[in-house]
């Protein structure tokens, strides 16, 4: 029996493509190629029984041919401050998280693109679980769909690749997820709101760079020098830091800084002096963030004084520079938190197994 083709690994517009020639093979009208792909993005629904619009032959034609596979949703839990977590699992058993943080009239969808992580960075719970696998592009992008088939939907307005793992290590399934979010005939997002974070995997900056879109890129930086950064991040090794800054000053759209406070290794005003060089010369947005208590290690917190005198620091600068708000602070908010809860650590795999990378 031939493998069913799964609609949602395709791009929008091969996916329409696709089932254009799959209705004149049917003899079907090709208008009912477009009714069935508005419902597998714009306007999504669980399945093709679920396409009322489409005659019920068809519907059973296209069920035998073509798969819309839905991702499992184990948990969800809702902060008082409204950030919500979900935990979804997937066909093999690996469990991935994303986090629905509302503010104002938007809604930032955090969402991941590995199942675990590879780069062991020292404060993050991600990292400590070691690493299973890259997600398909499906398993992704089926993130956001899955929130918007809840009842009531929740629709995103801006979408940042900060979840599980380094996007930039699974180029091969970002990269069309990337089209899915964006394209009007996908979900429709803005290419400057969805934001690209990695922790300097150079191949993927490259490739996102070459993309026509105007997509952000966010920088884990977290140190502003290679000794100190090498202590917290492995990948410093592959990726020093001159180098990151090097491909930040020659992506052409904004840069984001990302900077964790972690109290007494990396939050002194002589820090962020250094920070606010390395800002300057590629023209950066700082953006502060205080250590989730649900991280990885023996961190602590800077206290909310020391966080405020470094963004003086960096403001006095003329950096533009944004503490963010502590979110889901009574759920298992941290990345990688409520995954570890439900299921068992991997062996660490090494930052520096290229085989992971998936640029081209």
């Amino acid at each position: 029996m031939n493998q069913k083709e799964n609609l949602l690994n395709l791009t929008p517009a091969d996916a329409a493509e696709r089932l254009r020639r799959f209705a004149v093979e049917m003899e079907q009208p090709a208008y009912r190629a477009a009714q069935v792909a508005r419902h597998l993005w714009q306007v999504p629904l669980p399945g093709f029984e679920a396409m009322t619009n489409i005659p019920l032959g068809f519907r059973q034609q296209l069920a035998e041919r073509f798969e819309i596979p839905r991702l499992e949703l184990a948990a969800r839990q809702i902060s008082v401050d409204g950030t919500q977590k979900f935990l979804f699992r997937l066909a093999d058993g690996e469990m991935i998280e994303t986090v629905a943080i509302p503010e104002d009239n938007r809604l930032t969808l955090c969402i991941s693109s590995q199942a675990g992580c590879a780069l062991k960075c020292s404060f993050c719970a991600t990292g400590a679980m070691g690493f299973s696998r890259n997600l398909e592009t499906f398993e992704i992008a089926g993130q956001v769909r899955e929130l918007a088939l809840l009842d009531p939907p929740l629709r995103a307005t801006n979408i940042v690749f900060m979840g599980m793992g380094e996007p930039m290590m699974n180029w091969k399934a970002v990269d069309p997820t990337l089209t899915i979010l964006n394209a009007p005939d996908g979900v429709g997002i803005g290419a400057r709101h969805i934001t690209v974070s990695t922790v300097g995997v150079l191949p993927g900056i490259v490739a996102l760079s070459e993309r026509p879109e105007q997509f952000r890129l966010a920088l884990s930086i977290h140190a502003p020098t290679d000794e100190l950064r090498q202590s917290l991040m492995p990948i410093n090794t592959k990726y020093p830091l001159a180098d990151v800054i090097d491909a930040a000053k020659k992506f052409d759209r904004r840069v984001t800084f990302e900077y964790v406070m972690l109290g007494g290794v990396n939050d002194t005003p002589e820090h962020a002096r250094q920070l606010g060089e390395l800002a300057l010369e590629c023209k950066a947005f700082v953006n502060l963030i205080p250590l989730h208590p649900g991280g990885a290690g023996d961190f602590k917190p800077t206290s909310a004084r020391d966080i405020s005198i470094f963004a003086r620091t960096l403001r006095g600068m003329r950096i533009q520079t944004a503490i963010r708000k502590s979110r889901g602070m009574d759920i298992a908010a941290a990345c990688g938190q409520l995954r570890v809860e439900r299921q068992r650590r991997r062996a660490p795999v090494g930052a520096d197994q290229d085989r992971h990378v998936q640029v081209a």
